[in-house]
């Protein structure tokens, strides 16, 4: 156990490492990289714009940018954002309790229907739940987050009913489709042969084997979670990390994107190796 913890952790360093550099790299080598629109102000002076281009003279290489900036960080100096001309821990500590919410919020309006409606529709299979809970889970599937939070900025509902929107359709499938296989193995059936109630069925045979497979979902329903947040605050202004994120790269902020690449990559990351490790 030991051992694989440490190849788990290994891997997981190993990938946000080269996740990171990926990350600085297509936006060193993008379009406009070099461009800045200070160039045409007319109230910068030629000194003043040369300071700047020297400023950003350190980027040009992004190896060795990239090296020295894993180095500080490790020392627990993110930097400084050249767009926003504010430390980037500022920045961050103060975005992030906005994007916690919203994906903590959207991760219980999300599982709490769908397990619900995915219990209902597996042990009632001949009931309307099922056609009910099929055309909503479809219904959410046909949207892209970036359309349904428009709808509801324009609407003026609460953005985290994006998030559930994209976790409510895997947590109502899957439940379902696990509670429908577990309902029909043989000692299940053995049991309700002889008489034991449902309710002890559940709670002995079905709910406990489903724990497992279930902390695994919720693994990849937090990195579900965490990538629809970019763009949900993006339309609906909410200041978060997603949101900073974007920023960063209309910006070609290359320290401050370096960061947020890293702690999204990191998320993604830790809940994918935790639902893994589940199984």
């Amino acid at each position: 156990m030991t051992l694989r913890l440490l190849r788990e952790a290994f891997i997981l360093l190993l990938t946000l490492a080269i996740g990171g550099f990926l990350g600085c790299l297509l936006l060193r080598y993008g379009p406009g990289f070099d461009t800045d629109e200070r160039d045409l102000d007319q109230r910068y002076s030629s000194a003043t714009l040369q300071a700047l281009h020297k400023a950003r003279a350190g980027e040009q290489n992004v190896g060795t940018f990239y090296l020295n900036y894993l180095k500080n960080a490790a020392q627990g100096d993110l930097g400084v954002s050249t767009s926003l001309n504010q430390p980037e821990g500022q920045l961050i500590a103060a975005r992030a309790p906005a994007t916690i919410r919203l994906i903590s919020l959207g991760l219980l309006a999300g599982w709490i229907p769908g397990l619900l409606l995915g219990f209902a529709a597996a042990i009632k299979p001949r009931s309307p739940i099922p056609l009910f809970s099929e055309l909503l889970s479809g219904f959410f599937l046909c949207f892209p987050a970036a359309v349904l939070a428009l709808m509801l900025f324009l609407a003026g509902g609460p953005a985290s009913i994006v998030i559930a929107a994209a976790i409510f359709p895997r947590v109502y499938r899957y439940s379902r489709t696990f509670l429908g296989d577990s309902l029909a193995r043989p000692h299940v059936l053995a049991a309700a042969a002889r008489g034991i109630p449902r309710s002890a069925i559940l709670l002995r045979y079905v709910l406990p084997p489903a724990i497992a497979p279930l902390s695994a979902l919720l693994g990849v329903s937090i990195t579900l979670a965490f990538t629809a947040t970019i763009p949900v605050e993006v339309i609906c202004d909410i200041p978060g990390l997603g949101q900073l994120a974007w920023k960063a790269a209309l910006a070609r902020d290359l320290p401050l994107l370096a960061a947020m690449t890293l702690i999204v990559t990191g998320v993604t990351l830790t809940a994918n190796t935790t639902a893994g490790m589940t199984k």
